[in-house]
């Protein structure tokens, strides 16, 4: 089964209530640059400011989500990838963006995409607990994200995350996801990989560690990323595991991970030494769950490639190029 999708004919900008000064001013930027056509140097004349700060305010009302922009219409082809996908592996929810991004990494595309899915998922009402993974596509997901009132919805980490390095630490997902929506978030505080299994044990028989771990196994819709096994996997870069780690990785033959499981070409689970120390569920544990993955790039293909592969995705967003690469395997 295929996204829904709805036919509209209009742009929104703005909402209701009562709005600070400066958001009001982002707001009439922003009616006058999307309704109008006014360039941002036109916008920053009319309104006697700045270009740079015609510009601030029009990115304002975009992270704000005060601009809604609709397209009536699909992209055809998209909707072809999307359909061969979910026949191919099995999937309940395929989306298939149109490529914007000159990057290997479709970031932006991606991250809308991802946000609009979490936005819908929050506004139909229905799902009480999203776990929520990490990496940078969810970082860009909750970029993207307008501020919207989460209602019943609450979120919970997945799986350990403190890393060495601070600014990549993939909890300030959750964080910002709470910001976002005002929501409850649980996050699961120990590292995503224990020193040695003496550690993990330790840790997990924390009362708090193992409450938050004994939500994640209850939540409604999972939201996860995929990773590489390359050296400049997130993994690494985090701080996660070390370099020789994931060579040994890839030499056991793993070409994909999954919060924190590793799957070969055809995949099949690849057991490593990281795996009696990880905190995060197990496979039995995603079996059967409503599992979509947020992933794409050119880099990615055989990542995602081995997630599919294994059964363990209920539905997967992705770019028209990776989609197109991954449609083709074995045509």
């Amino acid at each position: 089964m295929q996204r829904n999708k709805s036919r509209v004919e209009t742009m929104t900008i703005g909402g209701t209530g009562i709005r600070d000064d400066e958001t009001s001013m982002a707001t009439r930027a922003a009616w006058l640059h999307y309704a109008g056509g006014l360039t941002q140097a036109e916008v920053a004349k009319r309104l006697g400011l700045t270009s740079l700060k015609a510009h601030r305010l029009i990115m304002k009302a975009n992270q704000e989500g005060l601009v809604k922009v609709y397209i009536d219409g699909e992209v055809s082809e998209c909707v072809e990838l999307e359909q061969a996908l979910s026949a191919r592996y099995g999937l309940d929810y395929c989306e298939v963006v149109p490529d914007f991004d000159s990057d290997d990494l479709p970031l932006k595309a991606l991250g809308i995409s991802g946000a609009q899915f979490l936005k819908r998922e929050i506004e139909r009402g229905e799902t009480a607990l999203v776990g929520v993974g990490h990496g940078r596509t969810l970082a860009a997901c909750v970029e993207y994200l307008p501020r919207i009132a989460s209602g019943n919805t609450r979120f919970v980490s997945l799986l350990g995350g403190l890393t060495r390095k601070f600014s990549a630490n993939p909890h300030d997902v959750i964080h910002r996801l709470a910001e976002r929506t005002g929501a409850e978030a649980y996050v699961m505080p120990v590292p995503f990989f224990a020193n040695t299994v003496e550690d993990r044990d330790v840790l997990f028989s924390q009362r708090g560690v193992r409450e938050v771990f004994d939500l994640a196994k209850t939540a409604d819709l999972l939201m996860v990323g995929i990773g590489t096994v390359e050296r400049e996997a997130s993994l690494v870069s985090t701080g996660m595991i070390e370099t020789s780690e994931i060579e040994d990785i890839q030499k056991g033959g793993a070409m994909g991970e999954l919060l924190g499981h590793f799957f070969d070409r055809d995949g099949k689970p690849v057991e490593t030494t990281l795996s009696d120390r990880t905190f995060t569920l197990s496979r039995e544990d995603l079996k059967n769950r409503r599992t979509v993955a947020v992933a794409g790039g050119k880099i990615k293909v055989p990542a995602i490639r081995a997630v599919l592969a294994s059964g363990q995705l209920s539905g997967l967003i992705t770019d028209e190029r990776t989609a197109r690469a991954l449609a083709a395997d074995g045509a």
